[in-house]
C-alpha cells in the first residue's frame, strides 16, 4: 500500500517551484529518534537498577551477576549481522515498531520472572530484538540529513540515552523502592509498546513523506543525504548479500578502525549501564535513594558531552576543517577524558569519586558521534550491513565488560575494574589514530 503513494512523492520536485521554502520535517524525525533512544536505553539499563535486589532475592554472587548483566549482550551482538541484513531490506517504518513491541514484551515478562534462568532467557530476548535499533537509527539519519547536519542530528538523538538515564533512573529507583523491582520492567516495557505503535503511524522515509516538500528533499539530497534510502521502492529492489559484500565490510583497515574504536568506547558505556549502581551500593555503602541521585550526575555529564559533540563536530566541518579531523577530534578527546575514572582508585571521598565518574562519562558522551563515521565511510549500498558489523564488534563490550569486571573485582576491591576500563579506552585512541586514516566512503 505504501508503494502506491511513492510516485507522487518522487515527482513532487517537478510539480512544486524550486523557490519554495524548505520544510523542517527532518527535525521532527530527529526528535522521534531521540524518544526511541530514550526508551531503548531505559530497557537496557533497567536491570542495573534492579540488580542489587534481584541478586539478594535469588542469592547471586558477583560472577552470576556479571553473567546476568551480560545476557543482553550475547544476543544483541550475535544478531547485529542478521539485524543489519534486515535493515537493508525492511523499511524503518515497519521494522522499528516490530522490534520495539517485541523487546518491550520481553521486558514486561522480566518483571514476572520467577527464576534466574527465566531472567537470563528474557534478557537475551531483549538483546536480540534491540539489535537492529542503532543500524535503523543510522539509516534514518543518513536518509534524512545532509552531511553537514548529520553529526548534530546523531548527537541529538544519542543524547536520548543519557537524558533518559539521568532523569528517569531516579524515577525507576523510586518506583522500585515504593513497589518492587518487578515494576521497573513492567513500566518501561509498557512505554515501549505504546511508542512502537506511534512510530508506525507517523514515520515515513523522505521520498515517501507527505510532510516534507520538494525543497527539503532536494536540500538533503544536494548535501549528501541518501533520500531514497529505505524507501519502499529501493528496499524491494535490494539484491541478495554475497560473500563479496562480507569481504568488503571486513576487509578494509579504516572500517576495522571504527569497529575496534567502538568496542573501546562502548565498554565505558556498558560499565555505567551495568556495574555502576552496584558499585555505589555495595562498594560505597550508599542507600538506594542516594544511589538514584548520584547515578544521575554522570549521566547528566554524559548528556552535556553528547550535546556538545555533534554541534562541535559540525561547526569544525563548516569552518573548513576536514571531515576526518572534525569527526575524530571529539572522539579521541572523549576517550582521553574517559580514562579519568581510574582516579576513583586513589580516593575515599564520595564527592571525588562522582567527579571522576562524571568526567569519564562526559568524555564518553563527547565521543559518541562515532556513527557519523559509519555514515561517512560505509559503502552506500551496504549501510545496514556495515552498521550491523560496527555494532556487532562494538557491542561485544556488552558481553565482555560485565563478565570481565565480575571476574576481576572482589567483595571488597573494585579497583581492577577501573584499571581495565582505562586500558580499553587507551586502545580506542590508538585505533582511531592508527587505523581509520582519511575519512572517505569505501567504494564497493
Amino acid at each position: 500500500m505504501v508503494s502506491q503513494h511513492l510516485s507522487p512523492e518522487i515527482s513532487a520536485p517537478k510539480v512544486h517551484a524550486t523557490t519554495d521554502k524548505a520544510t523542517k520535517v527532518r527535525y521532527v524525525v530527529a526528535f522521534m529518534l531521540f524518544l526511541t533512544v530514550v526508551i531503548n536505553y531505559l530497557d537496557r539499563s533497567n536491570l542495573s537498577v534492579a540488580a542489587p535486589l534481584i541478586a539478594e532475592e535469588f542469592g547471586l554472587d558477583t560472577a552470576q551477576q556479571g553473567f546476568l548483566l551480560s545476557a543482553f549482550g550475547w544476543t544483541y551482538a550475535a544478531m547485529q549481522l542478521p539485524g543489519g541484513w534486515l535493515v537493508d531490506r525492511v523499511p524503518p517504518r515497519l521494522l522499528y515498531p516490530i522490534c520495539l513491541v517485541l523487546w518491550s514484551l520481553a521486558t514486561i515478562f522480566m518483571g514476572m520472572a520467577g527464576s534466574f534462568v527465566a531472567l537470563i532467557v528474557l534478557r537475551m530476548a531483549v538483546g536480540a530484538f534491540e539489535a537492529p535499533a542503532y543500524p535503523i537509527n543510522n539509516k534514518v539519519v543518513t536518509a534524512w540529513f545532509p552531511e553537514k547536519e548529520r553529526a548534530t542530528a546523531i548527537g541529538f538523538y544519542t543524547s536520548g540515552q543519557f537524558i533518559g538515564l539521568a532523569l528517569l533512573t531516579p524515577v525507576l529507583i523510586w518506583l522500585q523502592h515504593v513497589m518492587s523491582w518487578h515494576w521497573v520492567f513492567v513500566a518501561t516495557g509498557a512505554v515501549g509498546i505504546v511508542w512502537g505503535l506511534i512510530w508506525y503511524l507517523f514515520y515515513r522515509n523522505p521520498v515517501d513523506s507527505k510532510r516534507a516538500n520538494a525543497a527539503e528533499i532536494e536540500y538533503i539530497r544536494e548535501g549528501g543525504g541518501l533520500v531514497d534510502l529505505g524507501s519502499t521502492e529501493t528496499t524491494e529492489k535490494k539484491p541478495k548479500l554475497s560473500k563479496t559484500d562480507f569481504a568488503l565490510v571486513l576487509g578494509r583497515r579504516k572500517l576495522w578502525g571504527i569497529y575496534i574504536g567502538q568496542f573501546c568506547l562502548t565498554s565505558t558505556l556498558w560499565f555505567f549501564l551495568t556495574w555502576f549502581p552496584t558499585y555505589l551500593v555495595n562498594y560505597r555503602q550508599m542507600d538506594y535513594i542516594q544511589t538514584g541521585f548520584l547515578t544521575s550526575l554522570p549521566f547528566i555529564a554524559a548528556l552535556v558531552g553528547v550535546l556538545i559533540s555533534g554541534v562541535l563536530s559540525d561547526t569544525l566541518l563548516k569552518r573548513g576543517m576536514t571531515l576526518g579531523a572534525s569527526r575524530k577530534l571529539p572522539i579521541i578527546t572523549g576517550l582521553l577524558l574517559s580514562m579519568s575514572m581510574i582516579g576513583a582508585i586513589f580516593t575515599d571521598s564520595t564527592a571525588l569519586v562522582i567527579m571522576f565518574m562524571s568526567i569519564a562519562f562526559f568524555g564518553n558522551g563527547l565521543a559518541s558521534i562515532t556513527w557519523s563515521l559509519v555514515s561517512a565511510l560505509a559503502p552506500a549500498r551496504l549501510i545496514g550491513l556495515t552498521g550491523g558489523m560496527f555494532n556487532f564488534i562494538g557491542n561485544l563490550s556488552s558481553i565482555a565488560t560485565p563478565i570481565v569486571i565480575g571476574m576481576l573485582v572482589t567483595k571488597t576491591d573494585f579497583g581492577p575494574a577501573f584499571i581495565y576500563m582505562t586500558v580499553v579506552a587507551a586502545a580506542g585512541i590508538v585505533s582511531y589514530i592508527a587505523l581509520v586514516g582519511k575519512v572517505e566512503r569505501v567504494e564497493g
